[in-house]
């Protein structure tokens, strides 16, 4: 079973079918043909009895995937068009079809594992972690929210951390990926293509105690719950701002500077859809709340000027609309919520 242009490899080995992301030179950045792909090989496997796993992997050294191809979105959203819309449509199905796969999903969450990255391997059964991995939702910094399952997953991390992380888009290492429920286990990235090869002839469970052999790496969001938890429980993102200047530890001050770098209708819309996807009872649902506010951001000013700035001209300097978080009306946060017509919404069917 190969794809057409190899951008995602497909096989098998022993009892284990095999998913390597194939763009390295691009950090493995997901496409919507590749979403397509692994879907189509999830639903053969699903029904192969000789496959009793499923591993994702992303070729390279450098990571899993970095995320969507952020380059594509930037050319739609400034033409006015709507393609990105039929990416994530896909993708989000991917992602909760991912959480409900009847087989093991072992995803390798070596390297970079950043937006997509993150939908595609931290709502598998089975996460592991490296030394390596750099774990991230830095989607504030383009003008963008939270998506592929996201605001799920940070809204039901430990006390306020999620918040934390998806406001600042800080990327987190191994032990503070398991703390925040994005992994599971951890093994050094060395160990990778041996763990692999022995995945060929066992289950996941057995070759994973067989490999359980290492201390586990430390957390350093641990140290940091008090002032974090207490920061960002506020209602807006002003009073966090106040907050976090007001403990006068060194790093609540670097937070509160790194959120003066982000796009302060992406902080707004962000709390309060982490804030709305903690009340929703499953990820189908929060998926659905992501469409709504993933179709308004294609249609709003940052989106476009935050990936120019990071992305294409590359002089991080993006030119935000509006400039201050003063300026971001209520209504215009509400406007990312609202129910987009008939036959325009994303829905599943539990």
């Amino acid at each position: 079973m190969k794809t057409e242009d190899e951008t995602v490899q497909i096989g098998t080995e022993g009892c284990t079918g095999l998913i390597t992301l194939n763009r390295p030179e691009a950090l493995n950045a997901l496409t919507r043909p590749m979403v397509l792909s692994i879907g189509e090989a999830l639903t053969a496997w699903e029904h192969d009895p000789a496959v009793r796993q499923v591993v994702l992997r992303g070729a390279g050294e450098r990571g899993l995937c970095a995320g969507g191809d952020i380059r594509a979105i930037h050319a739609d959203a400034k033409a006015g068009t709507t393609g990105s819309l039929a990416f994530w449509r896909d993708e989000y199905r991917l992602n909760a079809r991912i959480a409900r796969y009847p087989k093991p999903y072992v995803a390798l969450m070596d390297g970079i594992v950043m937006g997509g990255g993150v939908g595609l391997s931290a709502h598998g059964g089975v996460r592991i972690v490296t030394e390596r991995s750099r774990v991230a939702m830095p989607e504030t910094g383009i003008g963008f929210v939270p998506d592929v399952g996201g605001t799920y997953l940070l809204s039901r991390a430990p006390g306020e951390l999620g918040t934390h992380l998806a406001l600042t888009g800080t990327a987190v290492g191994p032990g503070d990926a398991m703390l925040c429920g994005l992994a599971d286990h951890y093994l050094p990235s060395d160990w990778l293509e041996e763990f692999t090869r022995e995945l060929a002839a066992g289950p996941v469970a057995e070759v994973l105690g067989e490999f359980d052999r290492v201390s586990l790496p430390a957390a350093p969001l641990a140290a940091e719950r008090e002032w974090i938890d207490h920061c960002y429980a506020a209602d807006t993102v002003e009073e966090i701002h106040r907050r976090l200047l007001a403990t006068g530890l060194p790093a609540a001050r670097e937070a509160s500077q790194t959120l003066h770098a982000k796009s302060p209708t992406s902080l707004k819309v962000t709390l309060a859809a982490l804030r709305r996807a903690r009340a929703l009872d499953s990820l189908e649902r929060v998926l659905e709340q992501e469409y709504r506010v993933s179709s308004a951001a294609l249609s709003a000013p940052d989106l476009v000027e935050g990936i120019r700035a990071q992305v294409i001209d590359k002089d991080r300097r993006p030119r935000w609309s509006p400039a201050a978080l003063v300026q971001v009306r209520e209504a215009t946060v509400e406007r990312y919520f609202a129910p987009l017509g008939e036959g325009a919404e994303l829905t599943f069917s539990n």
